[in-house]
């Protein structure tokens, strides 16, 4: 792959994870208010979208903008595993070498937030990914939890990461628990208007380092048709349509390579 960025000259593939400037046509600046707030009022969130539509990265570009002296951040996406492991990694994060029952690890996980509270002034960040993947255990316990360890002190800001099938698992009758907690619900969508697909993909190919989108209009249509309006699909396909043009020795993405990309992804 370094000889086809070195081919076209640029810093890495439009709309990979190397991008540091995320693009923002106001939604971005939307979740940043509501993360702002949570921070404020301490509570639950929880964001839901397609896979690839940009979720983790743009948690992570906000949480990189946090006052690491006020706010410790813990950031979690092993969670295909049981409810105590999942505990247990929450404390290992946090430094602590966690005991092997739930009651006591509560208590440690209590006592370290306490801690940072009281003493040292930050306030505890979780941010659980891939969220959709917690055991059912954990949705049901996680209420009893933050009773446990916060009395009536909101002290823990946590926001739940998954695909959209979360937000409707947190609405079913045995989490109500949980769901009465969320403060924030956030949904980022795939670009399904043109004219925001096509400021996307300038964007894309700006922040690698050309002015050029190096696409024609109905190839930047191809991309959006095939892609559904999700970055990380549209970046598979500008990358391969690269790949291809840079073998032929080629400046520029027609049309007819987007389409031998579209069939080589398939």
């Amino acid at each position: 792959m370094g000889k086809t960025l070195h081919h076209f000259g640029l810093r890495h593939f439009p709309l990979d994870k190397g991008q540091q400037s995320l693009w923002d046509d106001g939604a971005l600046e939307h979740l940043q208010s509501r993360f702002q707030w949570l921070l404020e009022s301490p509570g639950v969130g929880v964001i839901t979208g397609e896979p690839g539509v940009g979720k983790t990265a743009a948690l992570r570009h906000l949480a990189a903008n946090i006052n690491t002296h006020q706010y410790q951040l813990t950031y979690l996406a092993e969670t295909d595993f049981g409810r105590l492991d999942l505990y247990r990694s929450l404390a290992q994060e946090l430094g602590l070498n966690p005991a092997w029952r739930r009651s006591q690890m509560w208590r440690e996980i209590k006592q370290w937030i306490e801690e940072q509270v009281t003493h040292q002034s930050r306030r505890p960040i979780w941010i659980i990914d891939e969220a959709q993947n917690l055991p059912a255990e954990f949705f049901r316990d996680f209420p009893a939890f933050i009773n446990f360890a916060f009395d009536s002190k909101d002290l823990l800001t946590v926001w739940f990461v998954g695909h959209p099938e979360l937000a409707r698992l947190l609405d079913r009758q045995p989490y109500g628990a949980l769901s009465s907690r969320i403060q924030v619900r956030l949904e980022l969508k795939p670009i399904t208007q043109r004219e925001r697909f096509r400021q996307l993909i300038q964007h894309g190919f700006e922040a690698a380092g050309t002015t050029q989108t190096l696409l024609s209009d109905s190839g930047i249509e191809l991309i959006h048709q095939n892609s559904g309006g999700i970055p990380r699909k549209a970046c598979r396909l500008i990358t391969t349509t690269m790949r291809l043009a840079a073998d032929k020795g080629i400046n520029h993405l027609p049309d007819d390579l987007i389409l031998q990309a579209i069939e080589e992804l398939k």
